[in-house]
């Protein structure tokens, strides 16, 4: 990628995460982080291993998208996975940041189609695993939480609304989804005469795109498991931030009930896209869904808190990463 798209993603990103600082208030941050001691360094801990398995979701895709040898370093992957999620972080509608500079910093060394492929087929992936991630954690609060008529129609409609994202994925997948999200876009105020234009302009290559994301899911069916798969690890051992900070607070609390509040948060929160950072949305998730699950109010209030400041910390990191990445030479 070019020095000066590397500055401006750079700057954006600097500048967003400055306005977020803003809305913290910092005697409340520093008293968190005291009662949380090392358990926070465990959880920023915690995140670099999430990022690897991210990382390795995204290598597996591009080793799978063509039959030529493709050498990819997979640290420095790891780079742009965790600067692209900052960017996603700190833009609003979460994928308009990150998933382009993803594809800007990859497409030197595979070209911008094979490029463009991967990064929408791993954040599909991404996105696919959470409806599989919600659709499980309903099976959990089935098993293992009392239920009754309100708790039912709440897990009822959340059961459709999964079963429907799940429905349209796999339909993406069999038949490619850059042409759909393009689509979708003409209709959206702003955006539709861009859209309408970039679509004309680059039919072939969106074709193109689409065609590499079907031939994965119908012609390596074995690295199309393994991605969904990592990546649904990944969304069950991000439950285990919650489960430190916890512990924080009390030794009485289950992985199982951690993993419900992480879906009800982030099914919560994920409906609240177009905020950076998710702010507000994410906190109002954890103080409901660690009330519904017999939690203090207090404990859902200290688990926001936290995670709110790993994000940031992790948002810096990748906001500086930024600049480490040295330009690549295409070689596919």
């Amino acid at each position: 990628m070019k020095k000066k798209y590397q500055n401006l993603f750079f700057l954006f990103g600097v500048v967003m995460l400055a306005v977020m600082l803003t809305q913290l208030d910092y005697r409340q941050v520093w008293s968190g982080l005291k009662s949380a001691g090392y358990w926070f360094f465990a959880v920023i801990a915690l995140w670099a291993v999430l990022y690897a398995l991210n990382t390795l979701t995204w290598y597996i895709i591009i080793k799978s998208g063509s039959r030529e040898r493709t050498k990819i370093n997979f640290f420095w992957l790891y780079k742009i996975t965790v600067s692209g999620f900052a960017l996603n972080y700190t833009t609003p509608c979460g994928l308009m940041g990150g998933e382009p500079y993803r594809i800007m910093s990859l497409s030197p060394k595979i070209g911008t189609e094979r490029a463009s492929s991967s990064v929408i087929l791993y954040a599909m992936t991404h996105i696919f695993t959470h409806f599989l991630f919600w659709m499980l954690s309903i099976l959990i609060y089935i098993l293992t939480e009392p239920l009754n008529v309100l708790a039912g129609v709440i897990l009822l409609s959340a059961g459709a609304f999964c079963c429907l994202g799940v429905w349209f994925f796999i339909v993406g997948y069999r038949k490619g989804m850059a042409v759909r999200l393009m689509n979708l876009l003409k209709h959206v105020p702003g955006a539709k005469k861009w859209a309408r234009g970039f679509v004309d302009r680059h039919k072939e290559q969106l074709d193109t795109i689409d065609r590499q994301i079907a031939a994965l899911h119908s012609q390596n069916r074995k690295s199309f498991v393994s991605a969904v798969l990592i990546e649904l690890l990944c969304r069950f051992c991000s439950a285990f931030e919650i489960m430190f900070i916890l512990f924080v607070l009390t030794a009485d609390v289950s992985f199982s009930q951690c993993v419900l509040i992480l879906a009800f948060t982030s099914l919560f929160a994920n409906l609240l896209f177009f905020i950076p950072l998710q702010l507000g949305g994410r906190e109002g998730g954890f103080i409901m869904s660690t009330a519904g699950l017999a939690l203090s109010a207090s404990a859902g209030i200290f688990v926001a808190l936290i995670v709110r400041v790993r994000e940031l910390v992790w948002t810096a990191i990748g906001l500086l990463l930024i600049n480490l990445e040295k330009s690549g030479k295409r070689t596919g």
